[in-house]
């Protein structure tokens, strides 16, 4: 495909040229000719088949190149002239690999979970037979005589809100051209040419956007802050740092959309008076970087970083830095640290970033999310963007939905929504018949919510109430199947492994935690002297005092909130608690050492398999009589129930 500027045939450089394409005083010849190709972007106007690719991570991750590869292929052994088209994920990965394929005059008709053995049939009857592939294509609620041409009328897009996503899996988040065609860098220019810096800053104080990173302080405010302070350099920083577990939501937005957090960024420099910016970005994710390096380099070529951007006198260089995957180093005065080539650790605050921050400068740090929501809030208006929400969280929030839920994927919606809609109308509810038990919200440092709560609206306050918080926008489902007592010691294993043991509280205190929640999973009576030490610890009040000291007296947010899933499982599992320390046993059957394995003397063959294949020999019995299990013998490693082929094995 030729360039936006070959194709118009104009002779101004990139930056005059998106002046013209925004003015409205623009010539009817060239209003024309730019209607016609962004026609053409949009793939409205197109003489060939059209198929889409959803190439993320995400995508990739499920078979999305092995598909390409094999379309390609057919398409050759068929002779069809079309044309692939690599896009972001729409989110939906449930279904990946996803792959769309419009026809000239036609729909464009998503297919979901497509392998490579279906790819003869797919292209023969899409793009030959010019026919509905129905195997695998969306249907509509389900249903199998509608399909879907529009993804916002199934049930997992029609209750979402997209303005962060609005471009994911449908732009090629490689062309600038078509963010341009989407829309993109409307609002830059709108900025430059119409607005002052203050004006910036109030437009975005009156939209209500609250940081993404799980903060949710003011974006406005502290933008105004960072203006204010005197000084003679001022930085923007993009916090791309994601480490939560479940947590994937800042890099579908970077290799699905990444100019639109470009955009955001200038905006911020322009506002608050910065000349130079940096995206702090974790190294595991190589084609967001990558997705990332190609934005910047056409941005520059099109006039749109660098100096004297759209010909405004204001100039913003922006460059990347990856990070080695420290978890502490998504709190901003770590990331800072580890910037400027320090050891990524958290500092005191007072004085925050605003007042001293990157060298010592004024420094506005906010995360990939927030960044992309600018944009759209300068082009529609900060009365637009505050009319979505509550009353004191406004706009949208994009979380990771994942975990014992049918619909996974990414999900943005408007703030206020309940938990209970999120899960059950978006997520499609728990699969295989089992029960809701808990969504774990915020990342390690949130907390595991129950269904007596799941009315609870998605916004700042009312998560902080019943225990959570909003944090990055992990959300994970939990079924009947799960122990709580073991979630609580997988994050506090996780943040364990992350803290940087810069503070006692943080680095002495979560370890001490999870001792005692190990020790609660643990068959004590069986460890010598492992019963004495753990009479000190056993009551539940020792493990809940520990927790708040360790909140109230940690130096960052990772320390401060680390206990909150101890404290959320101790307020509304107590119960699954009890029955570990006291009774000894999982309901959920998941800590191995609290179970018993037992054979059904009915049910046994005496076919002696499980004995051949118990290595400590915990399983006797004679030749075609009823087995039993030596308890004392038994390390509960679960192979006899993976064994026994009469299913004569029990655990309780």
């Amino acid at each position: 495909m030729e360039s936006f500027l070959e194709i118009l045939k104009l002779d101004f450089p990139p930056c005059e040229f998106i002046e013209r394409c925004i003015n409205p005083e623009i010539t009817p010849s060239v209003q024309n000719e730019l209607e016609e190709y962004i026609s053409l972007l949009k793939y409205k106007k197109h003489d060939r088949p059209v198929i889409f690719i959803g190439m993320d991570t995400s995508g990739l991750a499920s078979g999305a190149a092995k598909v390409r590869h094999e379309i390609e292929k057919e398409l050759n052994s068929l002779g069809v002239d079309a044309e692939i088209v690599n896009t972001g994920g729409i989110g939906y990965g449930a279904i990946e690999p996803v792959v769309d394929i419009k026809l000239p005059g036609s729909d464009r008709i998503i297919y979901g979970e497509i392998t490579v053995n279906d790819v003869k049939e797919l292209i023969k009857t899409t793009t030959v037979d010019k026919q509905i592939f129905t195997k695998k294509v969306f249907a509509t609620y389900g249903a199998t005589n509608k399909f879907v041409r529009n993804i916002d009328e199934t049930e997992f897009f029609r209750h979402q809100l997209r303005v962060v996503l609005r471009n994911c899996g449908r732009i090629v988040p490689d062309s600038i051209d078509q963010y341009i065609a989407s829309g993109g860098f409307l609002g830059l220019s709108k900025v430059l040419n119409e607005m002052s810096p203050e004006n910036v800053i109030k437009e975005v104080l009156d939209s209500g956007l609250r940081g993404r990173g799980g903060g949710g302080f003011p974006t406005g405010k502290k933008w105004e802050l960072t203006a204010k302070n005197p000084a003679d350099k001022r930085y923007v920083i993009c916090n791309a740092d994601e480490g939560d577990p479940g947590a994937f939501m800042d890099r579908s937005i970077l290799e699905g959309d990444p100019f639109q957090v470009i955009e955001g960024m200038v905006i911020a420099a322009y506002a608050i008076g910065a000349s130079e910016g940096y995206i702090y970005c974790r190294a595991e994710y190589p084609l967001a970087i990558k997705k990332l390096e190609n934005a910047i380099l056409h941005s520059k070529e099109y006039g749109l970083l660098g100096k004297n951007i759209l010909n405004s006198g204001f100039g913003f260089e922006l460059k990347i830095k990856k990070g080695a995957g420290a978890f502490v180093c998504g709190e901003e005065t770590a990331l800072i640290a580890s910037i400027e080539g320090r050891r990524g650790m958290p500092e005191p605050r007072p004085p925050y970033p605003s007042e001293s921050g990157l060298f010592g400068k004024p420094t506005v740090i906010n995360n990939v999310e927030t960044f992309a929501n600018v944009p759209m809030i300068i082009q529609k208006g900060s009365g637009w963007y505050s009319s979505i929400g509550t009353e004191k969280s406004k706009g949208t929030k994009v979380f990771a939905l994942s975990g014992n839920v049918k619909n996974t994927g990414l999900v943005e919606v408007a703030m206020g929504v309940t938990l209970r809609d999120v899960v059950f109308k978006i997520g499609g509810g728990i699969p295989n018949g089992k029960k809701f038990k808990a969504v774990q919200i915020g990342g390690p440092s949130g907390g595991c919510l129950p269904e007596i709560v799941m009315d609870t609206p998605v916004d700042y306050e009312s998560l902080k109430d019943v225990g959570a918080m909003m944090g990055s926008g992990g959300f994970v489902v939990m079924d009947e199947g799960t122990c709580m007592v073991d979630v609580a010691k997988f994050f506090l294993t996780f943040i364990q492994n992350e803290s940087c043991g810069k503070c006692v509280p943080c680095r002495e205190g979560t370890k001490r935690m999870l001792e005692i929640v190990e020790r609660i999973t643990q068959n004590y009576e069986n460890n010598g002297n492992g019963h004495d030490a753990f009479q000190r610890f056993k009551g539940i009040i020792h493990l809940k005092r520990l927790a708040e000291v360790i909140k109230d007296t940690s130096l960052c947010g990772l320390g401060q909130s680390a206990p909150n899933p101890v404290l959320s499982g101790l307020k509304y599992f107590r119960e699954e608690y009890e029955a570990h320390i006291y009774d000894r046993k999982c309901e959920a059957h998941v800590c191995k050492e609290l179970l018993t394995y037992n054979i059904d003397n009915e049910i046994c063959t005496g076919c002696g398999l499980c004995t051949r294949k118990c290595a400590v020999g915990a399983i006797v019995g004679e030749k075609k009589q009823a087995h039993y299990i030596v308890q004392s013998k038994c390390i509960k490693c679960g192979l006899c129930v993976e064994t026994c082929r009469f299913n004569a094995i029990t655990t309780n």
